[in-house]
């Protein structure tokens, strides 16, 4: 019996509304379709399994058909299929879902067993690329087939129709504007994207598209052309539904290079099997950063029930986790119609959580555990481990223990932790470093003859990372072996003469420059230039703000580091200078000399300030008497 209609919408007539605004992506239309054709095999399944269902073989499959000649894209199922009452229930009245109506009545209580989504509006997407929409469907009852037939208005129509075998066919007309979508072209990357792990298999056919073939000699050198049989698109068994001591290193490095087209190995993985409450799987990867400047963003999928719903989605991972690459199936959340946001739920935050304490969990692990190795990748993680710990204090005290610093010591260059780092300087909380070897080697050599361990600290990072660590850790006080002098003079009073105070402020032109006399432990060294931490950060700060601001009105004006030279009283030129005339043009030439030294192991010279220093070299090397 025929029956005609419009489709009912409850209050308002929303196909308009349905076909341009449903979903932000067009082409996720294709991933409702499927994902619905998968929930009609999970269904039959389902039924099956608890004895309601009869004479179900195991030989489920998903079609995906692409006809170019007729304007159709076609999916068929072999799943639970639909009676004439329930295609009236289910697809004339948009606000009602066959989902829900199914798992309210065979709930088992086990989100595994993978109802999809809602056969309402996400079948109504396929109305996004079509003019037209008919639906063959055959119940697993046996009932009468059943062809509905709607237009892009929600008009219907509905008759009986022969289709023989158990399952449902949706047949969308593809409108004039969406030819596109009849190609393989555009169809593959779309399944790949959308339901590359779906559970049953998924396979494309394209109409009048030739078969693959294989071709191969024998031996006596003929060749052999055979038919290569279709494989489906998708890997029905992906790796994070396995359990993680049945997964070898191999297995998954190759799903890492699989997914994410990555052909660097990743550092190491994390393999997340979720029990009640939270019920979710996932791997995560730490992937290798090839240098400090490479784009730290990575890729984290989000699946529900093996259908890829967004790549990084924040509510679920944490901002400074973003730059890991892995995949998450979430079977629980809490989606909006589109599945592309999540609404906000004790869930979705109680994953976020239970993720970020795996990652520490890994971290203090791999230290624990495996140290050799885990030195041997800190560099490739450094830069993530302190961004989450500068966003996040409870990561931070998590892995605040297994945080290492690269640290050069009287012996070698070695990783320590900030503990061991202490215990190797002799001091409570006061911790030295370098901000760049080469120019600081002065400096770094000092406090190695002192046996003062000093850390590198020589990314852009590290500056930010310091001082939060300082927040977080009370008395906690870092400084930069240029900064001062404690850790290498020796416990005397520090002498005054102030002629020679008014020489070296003349000579480096730079009245504002303290100058002090101090007895450091190495005697060959006649003068160190030191510029205060705070002083030095603040200008630093300066610049990454006029850096992050420019073009703006500079509202910031710049101040006088606060530098100090340090004319070492142990050095035998020094004590020579002090007894000399400081009004005399020779000592004025020297402490030129010695001013120009102790700038160069601080910092590069300017232009002028080179052209100086060559010119008084080159001054005082013709005073030489030169047998």
């Amino acid at each position: 019996m025929s029956e005609k209609g419009g489709i009912s919408v409850q209050t308002q007539h929303i196909f308009p509304v349905i076909k341009k605004w449903l979903y932000s992506e067009k082409d996720i239309f294709l991933r409702e379709v499927v994902s619905n054709a998968s929930d009609a095999i999970t269904k039959v399944k389902h039924l099956a399994a608890i004895g309601e269902a009869k004479n179900i073989d195991g030989d489920f499959v998903i079609k995906v058909i692409v006809d170019k000649d007729a304007g159709t894209l076609t999916v068929t199922d072999n799943g639970i299929g639909m009676t004439e009452d329930e295609v009236k229930k289910y697809l004339n009245q948009i606000a009602l879902s066959g989902a829900l109506d199914f798992v309210e009545k065979y709930d088992t209580g086990r989100s595994e067993d993978g109802i999809i989504g809602h056969f309402g509006l996400g079948f109504y997407s396929s109305f996004m690329v079509s003019d037209t929409v008919t639906v063959k469907t055959k119940s697993f009852t046996d009932a009468p087939a059943v062809e509905w037939v709607c237009t892009s208005d929600g008009e219907y129509e509905m008759n009986p129709c022969d289709k023989s075998d158990r399952g449902t066919e949706v047949i969308m007309s593809v409108t004039e504007e969406e030819k596109e979508y009849l190609s393989r072209e555009k169809i593959a990357p779309i399944l790949d994207k959308y339901c590359a792990f779906m559970p049953y298999p998924i396979y494309l056919e394209v109409v009048g598209e030739a078969p693959q073939e294989k071709r191969e000699k024998n031996e006596a050198g003929e060749e052999i052309v055979t038919v290569v049989e279709p494989k489906p698109i998708n890997d029905t068994e992906p790796l994070w539904q396995k359990n993680p001591s049945q997964c070898t290193a191999e297995e998954y490095n190759d799903f890492y290079r699989k997914v994410f087209m990555d052909y660097k190995e990743p550092l190491f993985h994390i393999h997340i099997n979720a029990d009640y409450p939270l019920n979710f799987k996932g791997i995560l990867y730490f992937p290798r950063i090839s240098h400090e400047y490479q784009n730290l963003e990575g890729q984290v999928k989000l699946f529900y029930n093996r259908v890829f719903v967004a790549d990084n989605i924040k509510e679920v991972i944490p901002d400074y986790l973003l730059m890991l690459k892995g995949v998450l199936d979430c079977p629980e959340l809490p989606l909006n119609v589109s599945r592309s946001y999540l609404q906000n739920s004790q869930y979705v935050s109680k994953i976020s959580a239970h993720i970020v304490k795996k990652v520490c969990d890994k971290l203090n692990g791999l230290f624990n555990t495996d140290r050799e190795n885990y030195e041997k990748f800190w560099d490739d993680i450094k830069t993530f481990v302190e961004y989450a710990c500068m966003r996040d204090k409870k990561f931070y005290d998590k892995v605040k223990d297994v945080i290492l610093y690269k640290t050069i010591t009287s012996e070698k260059t070695e990783y320590l932790t900030i503990k061991e780092y202490l215990e190797k300087a002799g001091t409570d909380k006061k911790v030295y470093y370098a901000s760049d070897v080469t120019q600081q080697a002065l400096y770094i050599n000092m406090f190695k003859a002192q046996n003062v361990p000093v850390i590198i600290f020589n990314h852009l990072m590290d500056n930010q990372f310091i001082t939060a660590i300082e927040q977080y850790e009370s008395g906690m006080k870092f400084s930069r072996i240029d900064a001062e002098t404690d850790a290498i003079k020796n416990d005397t009073e520090d002498a005054k003469c102030e002629d020679f105070e008014k020489l070296f402020k003349t000579v480096s032109e730079n009245e504002r420059m303290n100058v002090s006399f101090s007895e450091l432990k190495d005697s060959s060294v006649p003068a160190i230039l030191t510029v205060s931490e705070e002083s030095r950060r603040f200008e630093e700060m300066l610049k990454l703000y006029r850096m992050a601001h420019e073009g703006e009105e500079d509202t910031f004006a710049s101040r006088p580091l606060d530098s100090t030279l340090v004319l070492n009283t142990s050095n035998s030129l020094i004590k020579k200078l002090l007894g000399k005339n400081a009004e005399s043009e020779s000592t004025k030439e020297i402490a030129k000399q010695i001013y120009t030294l102790s700038l160069i192991g601080q910092r590069q010279l300017t232009a002028k300030e080179l052209s100086d220093f060559l010119s008084n070299s080159f001054s005082l090397l013709e005073k030489l008497d030169i047998e």
